[in-house]
């Protein structure tokens, strides 16, 4: 259903090839890669999946108008830095989700996943107190993804 609703947002059209393209999309990619996501589970926690969208949303709306400051002040040098963020997160989908998010919020990018010792390689564009990323993440996203997938 979201894959169908993604794609006529995308195609900004209601016409009948996008519906169609819509329906082909949202059966056939879901299909397709059940092996790799392995078994659905329904969400214990419907309410904090709220929550994050909203947390996520307003973080990159912040990050974004962050960023422009930056690039549009020359006079201010950012302060970029690499930063491991420890993770408490068990279930790999949670994990991969954390690195997505910090990657979707502008002036930051996960590069790297260490299963082994569960954290995560973020570039911050600009941290001048990178304990404090490492804690807003934290806060931020790790509490409610725990909440949905733990």
């Amino acid at each position: 259903m979201l894959v169908a609703l993604a794609w006529l947002l995308m195609q900004g059209s209601l016409a009948p090839a996008s519906l169609l393209w819509a329906a082909l999309l949202g059966l056939a990619l879901p299909w397709l890669t059940r092996r790799f996501l392995g078994r659905y589970r329904r969400s214990r926690a419907p309410v904090a999946a709220v929550r994050l969208l909203l947390v996520v949303g307003w973080d990159i709306v912040r990050a974004n108008l962050t960023v422009a400051r930056i690039v549009l002040q020359p006079r201010r040098v950012p302060q970029p830095a690499w930063v491991w963020v420890p993770c408490s997160l068990r279930d790999p989908r949670a994990i991969a989700l954390l690195a997505t998010i910090v990657t979707n919020t502008p002036g930051t990018v996960s590069a790297f996943v260490d299963e082994k010792r569960s954290r995560i390689l973020v570039h911050a564009l600009d941290a001048t107190e990178p304990d404090a990323l490492v804690l807003e993440i934290h806060a931020r996203y790790e509490r409610l993804l725990k909440e949905i997938f733990e």
